[in-house]
């Protein structure tokens, strides 16, 4: 991806788009895809990074949903097991399948809990991902040595998937280039252009250049998830908001904390959620918590309250008692929840999309969650070529195979969330052994920070460091340790000034920071 030559593909003043997607998160990405694979012209605008809000802040879950099985909602539980198959399928090379155990501590909580996810199962088909069973005390402990043992009856092990979001997002990006569309980051949509009340383009602002684009589209999508609302706004002014989001934190700890390969499902927290505690990238990730929020940020601060439920709520579960010191990285995210009326638990409020049309074509798609995203763009493409009155082209997505699809990924070690990718990062190394230095503990090279500028659009120390790789969510002061010399290899790509790299390091340590319990 070369952003100066998609700038330089929306300065054609005589080009009209048939698709215009706001928003660079799973959906809009998801859009993309759909759209340009069908054989439409289509251009994504992002205001910050891709996937810098909610779609990089997930559990790192590809799944069904539990919780909604829980709930009675079969229709969103079918329909996720079956995107939940066709991810994995379409992208082996991120998306895995990863054993979950529900420790059992009661006598009646194995039979019950076996009897639901064996449903689960059966729900999923041929797309499952494993078969659960029932496991006796000695079977749980050879699966997770440091559970609590303290009447400890057994457990129940289900198989869900687990992937990296925000690596998915950039490889959904290259694949809807190698479509025929264009993706860019850090533009801005300020305005949306109407002919006789119909919508008819925008205006998007290159924060980078400080410069503003007019793009004429034929179907223009709002794909903003908790920004939802600010963009029907610039449509209707009076528009009623739809989003009534919450906020979820994740907590990071040593993978010392939970020796072995399974994950820990909690079944029911204090508040009456699931919480999950996953081993990810040689660390373990706990989470989430569900906090009504008012404000939408970008980078929303985790609160002292929530960390302190992860950390007791866990702790149930664990030998060994995490404690504040313990926690190596904390990140909060917005969930994009449509509002159901007067229903202020959002803990309840269903992860099913809605897709609104104003009177002026605006094609809004809202909620939803990762595993659906690509049924969720799907649906929204077609709504919109019906809306602007597109010949209508078939969605293939489901057979689309993502950017870096491998199936033997894992051979590549360390560079495995790459897939194919992987290769001409060994290459660079085979150039200049010195890009193959560790640059942030033994999991990050040199080499991949020049990969990621020149092939992922990476324009910041902190779209390296958090997005094109995982550093500040894994270690936030590792990170801050790596961060100048991350600075000093893009600036060379970039073409900056050591100016450039100082103000970075700083930006990128100010923001590191809220990463740290204090």
């Amino acid at each position: 991806m070369n952003r100066d030559e998609m700038l330089s593909r929306i300065s054609d003043k005589g080009c009209t788009w048939d698709f215009a997607v706001i928003g660079g998160g799973a959906t809009g990405m998801g859009i993309a895809v759909e759209a340009a694979s069908r054989g439409y012209s289509a251009a994504l605008f992002e205001q910050n990074d891709f996937g810098a809000a909610t779609s990089s802040r997930s559990t790192k879950l590809v799944h069904g949903g539990v919780r909604y099985l829980k709930q009675g909602n079969i229709s969103l539980v079918l329909e996720a097991l079956k995107e939940r198959g066709i991810l994995r399928q379409n992208a082996p090379h991120l998306v895995k399948s990863q054993a979950f155990i529900v420790p059992t501590y009661d006598w009646w909580e194995g039979p019950f809990y076996g009897i639901g996810l064996k449903l689960y199962d059966l729900m999923a088909g041929e797309g499952g991902f494993g078969h659960s069973e029932i496991l006796n005390k000695e079977e749980t402990l050879s699966q997770i040595p440091n559970i609590e043992t303290d009447g400890l009856n057994g457990g129940v092990r289900y198989f869900d998937g687990q992937f990296d979001d925000s690596r998915m997002v950039i490889n959904l990006a290259q694949t809807a280039v190698e479509q025929g569309g264009i993706v860019l980051n850090y533009t801005k949509v300020v305005k949306l252009l109407k002919t006789s009340n119909v919508l008819s383009g925008l205006i998007v602002h290159d924060l980078e250049n400080d410069k503003e684009y007019e793009i004429k589209a034929r179907a223009v999508i709002n794909a903003t998830g908790v920004f939802t609302d600010s963009i029907r706004k610039l449509d209707e002014p009076e528009s009623v908001p739809v989003m009534q989001p919450s906020q979820g934190i994740h907590i990071v700890l040593d993978k010392s904390f939970l020796k072995g390969d399974a994950a820990i499902m909690v079944p029911r927290t204090s508040d009456g959620r699931i919480l999950f505690a996953v081993p990810w990238l040689d660390s373990v990730i706990v989470g989430t918590t569900d906090t009504p929020v008012k404000e939408i940020e970008i980078d929303p601060l985790p609160m002292e309250n929530e960390v302190d439920f992860l950390l007791e709520n866990i702790a149930r579960y664990l030998s060994k008692d995490p404690e504040k010191k313990d926690i190596l990285s904390v990140f909060a995210g917005l969930r994009p929840l449509v509002s159901p009326g007067k229903n202020s638990d959002t803990a309840n409020i269903s992860r099913e999309h809605m897709i609104l049309v104003s009177r002026s074509g605006l094609v809004t798609i809202a909620g939803g969650k990762w595993t659906t995203y690509r049924k969720m763009a799907e649906t929204t493409v077609d709504q919109a070529i019906v809306n602007s009155h597109l010949d209508f082209q078939p969605s293939v997505s489901v057979a689309l195979q993502i950017h870096g699809y491998h199936n033997h990924a894992q051979n590549f070690g360390g560079l495995a969330c790459y897939g194919s990718d992987a290769l001409h990062i060994q290459n660079l190394i085979s150039t200049d052994p010195a890009l193959g230095d560790f640059i942030f503990k033994d999991l990050i090279l040199s080499a991949e920070v020049i990969w990621a500028v020149e092939n992922e659009m990476a324009r910041t120390v902190e779209d390296f460091l958090s997005r094109r790789r995982r550093a500040l969510i894994l270690d936030a002061q590792a990170a801050i340790d790596s961060a100048p010399f991350v600075a000093k290899l893009m600036a060379k790509k970039l073409n900056k000034k050591k100016k450039w790299q100082k103000e970075q390091v700083e930006t990128f340590t100010a923001n590191a920071q809220k990463y740290m319990v204090q």
